[in-house]
């Protein structure tokens, strides 16, 4: 049997690393690749790359995820999380690759006080957001075999995130005063990648979007709360307001995604909550 060839751009990102690393079927052959391998803001470049290897899948993990910065750098939040998604689209139609897409809760204003689905309106507040939203409108149209996942809070052994800061910050201060009126939910990307990994196993892989966090429902102050306790860390911490807490761009104040319609996919298989995931990644940390 021939192995499945899953191309992954990003690949030095959090999701990139943890699609690496998982078990995952022995019948994949992945190809990891991130700007030094395949510099995918530049379509020639893209096209080559399809030309020279027979790709099936192609999961894109690549992002500009600065969400303050971008307000500032919006050409450069344009190339990455459009222009590189329309790339990576319209060679996936033209070479036969499904593409699966991640993208964010961020496409969201945060208005609603009940889970966001995949066919809620969308309206984000800034640039990072924004060109998100550029970019699955660019899959969609561009390439008919897309999945797009959108994601929130997402947290890995790797790189940058929210867990790590939260410890360095609690290691260096006695008292931290973290938001509690924006909520959403933490996501283990190793949880993301399985999930991606489980939608190709699928005997028809499904396109359009889906919303895939873990589940449960928490404010950053809470987030940061479970943090500490389950690292039995010794800190102050206070519950602020995002108006005591200015930064560049707005962010959602209400951000849970409804996951119903990736878990009919697998026939009700139940998606563990952000705690339990939480848990299993401070031990690995």
């Amino acid at each position: 049997m021939n192995k499945i060839k899953i191309l992954i751009t990003g690949a030095n990102g959090q999701l990139g690393q943890s699609l690496q690393k998982i078990p995952q079927s022995k019948n994949f052959d992945l190809v990891a690749t991130d700007i030094h391998e395949l510099d995918i803001t530049q379509a020639n470049s893209i096209e080559s790359f399809f030309y020279k290897n027979s790709i099936d899948y192609c999961i894109n993990t690549a992002a500009y995820t600065a969400v303050d910065l971008a307000e500032k750098e919006k050409e450069k939040a344009t190339q990455l999380n459009k222009i590189a998604v329309k790339n990576l689209a319209l060679n996936c139609e033209r070479f036969k690759v499904h593409f699966f897409h991640i993208s964010t809760d961020f496409v969201f204003d945060g208005q609603k006080a009940t889970p966001y689905t995949e066919t809620d309106a969308v309206n984000p507040l800034g640039i990072y957001g924004a060109t998100k939203l550029a970019g699955e409108l660019a899959a969609l149209e561009k390439c008919s075999a897309t999945t797009i996942l959108r994601t929130s809070w997402l947290y890995s052994p790797y790189g940058k995130n929210f867990v790590k800061t939260m410890l360095r910050l609690a290691s260096e201060r006695d008292n931290l005063g973290v938001v509690s009126d924006q909520v959403g939910t933490p996501t283990y990307a190793h949880d993301l990648a399985a999930i991606i990994f489980k939608l190709i196993e699928l005997e028809h892989t499904p396109a359009g979007i889906f919303h895939f966090s873990n589940q449960g429902v928490a404010s950053w102050y809470d987030f940061a709360h479970a943090i500490f306790e389950l690292t039995n860390t010794k800190v102050e911490l206070s519950p602020i307001f995002t108006r005591n807490f200015p930064t560049l761009a707005q962010r959602p104040a209400f951000s849970v995604l409804d996951k119903s319609k990736i878990t009919k996919a697998f026939h009700g298989q139940n998606i563990r909550h952000w705690r339990e995931a939480l848990k299993d990644y401070l031990e690995v940390l």
